[in-house]
């Protein structure tokens, strides 16, 4: 039965192109954070590592996780499937380490319904505009217009399941995006005041959104 001295576990979700990435490798920096390595049948990125940034597999040793239940989460993102596998996450819980996920709004779905027996931050990361977001795109090895746009389609969808976060955060400035999640977290952990605006979100949203 978990107890007091489990950890906790922080997901951060984000449309493509966000930040969530960056904002999750900053977080698992502090003591007794670490990420949970997502398995992906998606090509490295340049600069990936294997077995550190992604568990690379192939389609048929996916769905033999699938078929093994042995995914705590799993989503289909852009033509690739990306998946948790459930032993190690809840093998560090269990030692007392917080566990940080970068999982889609798919993913955090699946995580809150498993209603696990440990608490759970989630946060919604989003642009300070569609106009930076699309610059950020196109800047990140999507040298083709076609992804760009495919990834902008897809942020009209994803920006829609900011309402079942517990916290919405704007990524305009990274260490400043940083430390409001950070200092979140730390509220969360020891019920102290929180510094979070729910109508300044909302309508930066609408703004987004119209």
């Amino acid at each position: 039965m978990p107890s007091s001295k489990d950890g906790i576990m922080v997901i951060l979700s984000s449309p493509s192109g966000a930040g969530k990435t960056t904002l999750v490798n900053l977080l698992s920096n502090q003591d007794n954070f670490k990420i949970s390595i997502s398995h992906t049948t998606r090509k490295p990125r340049p600069g990936e590592i294997s077995n550190k940034d992604y568990f690379f597999v192939n389609d048929v040793e996916f769905k033999r996780l699938i078929n093994n239940q042995e995914f705590l989460e799993y989503a289909k993102v852009f033509n690739n499937y990306y998946g948790t596998t459930r032993t190690p996450v809840i093998d560090n819980l269990n030692k007392g380490k917080n566990v940080l996920f970068d999982i889609d709004w798919q993913g955090a779905d699946q995580i809150k319904n498993k209603k696990l027996d440990y608490k759970l931050i989630t946060f919604f990361i989003l642009p300070p505009s569609k106009e930076i977001l699309f610059e950020r795109l196109s800047n990140r090895d999507m040298k083709d217009k076609l992804i760009v746009e495919e990834r902008m389609q897809q942020f009209e969808r994803d920006v829609l399941h900011w309402i079942n976060y517990d916290y919405v955060v704007i990524n305009d400035e990274l260490n400043n995006c940083y430390m409001k999640i950070k200092s979140l977290i730390d509220a969360e952990i020891n019920n102290g005041s929180k510094d979070y605006d729910p109508k300044y979100i909302r309508s930066h949203v609408e703004k987004l959104t119209s």
